[in-house]
């Protein structure tokens, strides 16, 4: 056999990699010229020239796919992450690789993903809720003195932050450790969030003024854990300003939306967090030339201003010069005008002095007028008086005959009218209507029945005379409302007596009581 092996050899085939390779290539394309596959798109890309690549897998295998750019458009659907297609086409090698692939000529839904129709509910229901609102996300700090940073410690996520934080503006960076994917991930990092939050200010640990959460990029299954509703809620609830930084640029999680601001990575993140230290110092440096630029400037166009407004102005040596003449011919004339008001003045005041008298004979003068005046007041004063009298006399004997004649008709009406009146008032006009007196034995008016017994004697007064007689029946009938008088006494009685005795003794009309 040995010896034939050389010879079998040199009667196999020879082919070239390209041959070979062009020759699978044409028995996988007629073997499978037409097929239709069911997959979950997973790595999708579209690439600039506008070509789709993507992979289709499930739970076993995965297989490459491609759709070129004039079918790309007259697709029906868009393909995304997580989507479960039924992709038709003609299975190829891609001989640059030693791939096998299928050519997409059509691709139709068969039916959503698990992942991301869970994903597309949960955001529906966050966004309702409205935790994704821009009312609720913050600005960040400009230069933050802490940045905490919630990432896995050996990966190359914190190295990327940290390498950036320090070419740009280093920064006091508190790291805390958790896992970015697997069971547990979710919770760890929203532990992280809550902790960095619960830190007060001024403490042993200094509280971080801006949360960077970070991961590097992976599949939709490595990202799940930010998608997770508690890490959700954790990054809506935080006080501190929060950076999401999950995954590269087309990977998108809920986080993302929840947050302050979204980093397309980490190191985007990092840049996002601190300005450019050596550009603020350029810029601050420029800010200082320019200002002190300015200022130059505005000293000069002061200068300037102030040269210009100078050589507008008079000399001064020969402006106060002609005002010192002028103030000395003012002063010339002043003492000029001075002299003249005063020997003008001093002339008046001679001329007021010679008309004024003596006071001798002023004096003289108003003791001849005051004598001759009060000759002619004491003979004014006497004649005044005699006319007083003279008519007071005349005055005289007409008013007291008068006087007498008017006071004496004026009495005599006065009494006339008390007369009248009293005789209206008198008791013997109500006995000449046919009433009469009850008296007791005494004299005294008799006013109730009940004052009266069985056997006394009684006056009984008309207005033509008096009758005397007993009482031989009482009948008292009591008045519930008034109080029966009571008997007087003798002495009261006998002093009633002697008084109307004496009211009778003086002429004067008794009382009716």
């Amino acid at each position: 056999m040995s010896d034939k092996s050389p010879d079998l050899a040199t009667n196999l085939p020879e082919f070239s990699v390209s041959e070979l390779s062009r020759a699978l290539k044409r028995t996988v394309e007629d073997s499978y010229p037409y097929v239709r596959v069911r997959g979950e798109v997973s790595g999708f890309k579209r690439a600039a020239s506008g070509h789709l690549y993507m992979t289709l897998k499930d739970e076993n295998a995965v297989l490459d796919a491609v759709c070129w750019r004039g079918t790309a458009g007259r697709l029906s659907i868009d393909p995304e992450d997580g989507l479960e297609v039924i992709c038709t086409g003609k299975l190829t090698t891609y001989p640059g690789r030693s791939k096998y692939q299928i050519v997409v000529e059509q691709m139709e839904m068969a039916g959503e993903g698990a992942l991301l129709k869970l994903l597309e509910d949960r955001r529906k229901k966050l966004a309702a809720e409205g935790l994704f609102d821009d009312s609720r996300k913050r600005e960040l700090p400009y230069l933050p003195e802490v940045i905490g940073v919630v990432t896995s410690p050996t990966g190359a996520v914190i190295r990327d932050i940290l390498h950036r934080l320090s070419d740009r503006f280093p920064r006091h960076v508190l790291l805390w450790p958790v896992m970015v994917q697997g069971n547990g991930a979710a919770d760890q990092v929203t532990a992280a969030i809550e902790g960095f939050n619960r830190i007060e200010p001024g403490g042993s640990v200094p509280r971080p003024d801006l949360i960077i959460v970070a991961r590097g990029g992976g599949s939709l299954e490595d990202l799940w854990a930010f998608n997770e509703e508690n890490v959700v809620r954790a990054a809506a609830a935080s006080d501190i300003p929060l950076i999401s930084a999950v995954g590269h640029e087309t990977d998108t999680t809920l986080i993302d939306f929840a947050s302050d601001r979204r980093a397309p990575t980490p190191t985007a993140a990092a840049e996002m967090a601190v300005p450019v230290r050596a550009e603020l110092q350029a810029t601050v440096l420029d800010n200082e030339r320019r200002m002190i630029a300015a200022m130059h400037r505005l000293i000069e166009d002061r200068r300037l201003r102030v040269e210009g407004l100078a050589r507008g102005l008079p000399d001064l040596d020969s402006l106060i010069g002609t005002q010192q003449q002028r103030l000395d011919g003012e002063d010339e004339r002043l003492r000029n005008a001075m002299q003249s008001l005063l020997r003008e003045r001093g002339q008046q005041v001679a001329h007021w002095a010679a008309q004024i008298k003596e006071p001798r004979q002023v004096l003289f003068e108003t003791e001849t007028r005051v004598a001759q005046g009060g000759k002619g007041l004491a003979a004014a004063i006497e004649r005044f008086l005699d006319a007083q009298d003279n008519r007071a006399a005349r005055v005289s004997d007409r008013f007291v005959p008068a006087l007498a004649e008017r006071q004496t008709r004026d009495a005599e009406q006065k009494l006339n009218s008390a007369g009248a009146l009293l005789e209206s008032l008198s008791f013997r006009r109500v006995l000449d209507r046919g009433y009469a007196v009850v008296r007791d034995t005494e004299g005294n008016a008799v006013m109730t029945a009940a004052t009266l017994q069985t056997g006394d004697s009684v006056l009984v007064e008309f207005s033509d005379g008096r009758v005397g007689a007993d009482v031989t029946e009482t009948d008292v009938t009591p008045d519930p409302t008034t109080k029966p008088a009571p008997r007087e006494s003798k002495a009261k009685a006998q002093t009633k007596t002697q008084g109307a005795g004496k009211t009778k003794a003086d002429g004067r009309q008794g009382s009716l009581l």
